[in-house]
């Protein structure tokens, strides 16, 4: 494995994640701050708590999962589409380095900034909420976990789109409204049962669910099915990517 290459794609990322911190870092807090604000405060007035835990505690875990889900998509995105706009990626796929060592330095950067912002978050709720993780080490795991899978999916968005309007046409039109309808405002138990029937096929929810067993202990679906079904996606991923590799899709034509 050339590390070096590995260590040269993920030091470039990284820089200009800090050469872009406003964006990259400080407005999805601000951002998610305010969620904290009119969710926590508005509704959370009229709803004292959700099995046994507060409102606004209750909808930390979805809160990060939504910013962990839209900007792990869109940092990988960006990180390997922009290199396909200059026409670098050229220059990337004719040196000695192999597709699997690509994908890891994008992903990886992508992965570790959405990671970050995901604890930065979790430190600002603790100012907004009282706080409690029951499983510190699940948490971390779900946290990797999912910023790792959805970095791949947002690679291979970045490889799909042929313009910067379609970087963002997935992030904002499906997985945001999936996150809004996966229980992270409220738990699924609480719609008819027909609902919540039809809430199961939303992927989004197992990793909302997950999560939220991380920090109290409950969780609307079982935590092994949870990781069962982040793994499928993970796999899902994997073998995309591999697929795009062994046949060029979008990279060499």
């Amino acid at each position: 494995m050339n590390r070096h290459a590995i260590s040269a794609i993920y030091r470039f990322e990284m820089a200009r994640a800090f050469r872009t911190l406003l964006q990259s870092i400080v407005s999805p807090v601000i951002s998610t701050s305010l969620y904290f604000v009119v969710f926590g405060s508005a509704i959370g007035s009229r709803i004292e708590s959700i099995d046994g835990v507060s409102y606004g505690a209750f909808i930390v875990p979805g809160l990060i999962m939504l910013s962990l889900l839209t900007q792990s998509i869109s940092n990988a995105s960006f990180g390997i589409y922009f290199p396909k706009f200059t026409g670098t990626v050229y220059e990337l796929l004719s040196a000695p380095v192999s597709y699997w060592e690509i994908v890891i330095g994008y992903v990886g950067a992508a992965a570790t900034k959405s990671i970050m912002l995901g604890l930065i978050i979790l430190a600002t709720a603790g100012l907004f909420v009282p706080l409690r993780i029951e499983h510190p080490l699940w948490m971390l795991g779900f946290l990797v976990l999912t910023a790792v899978t959805f970095s791949l999916f947002g690679f291979i968005i970045g490889i799909w789109a042929d313009g910067f309007e379609k970087l963002q046409l997935v992030p904002l039109l499906i997985v945001t409204p999936l996150t809004f309808l996966g229980g992270s405002f409220y738990s699924i138990d609480m719609l008819p049962p027909f609902w919540r029937t039809v809430t199961l096929f939303n992927p989004v929810v197992y990793l909302v669910s997950g999560f939220r067993w991380s920090f109290y202990g409950r969780a609307d679906v079982g935590i092994g099915v949870s990781v069962f079904m982040t793994l499928v996606f993970l796999a899902i991923c994997l073998a995309l990517i591999a697929w795009i590799f062994r046949t060029g899709y979008k990279l060499k034509n």
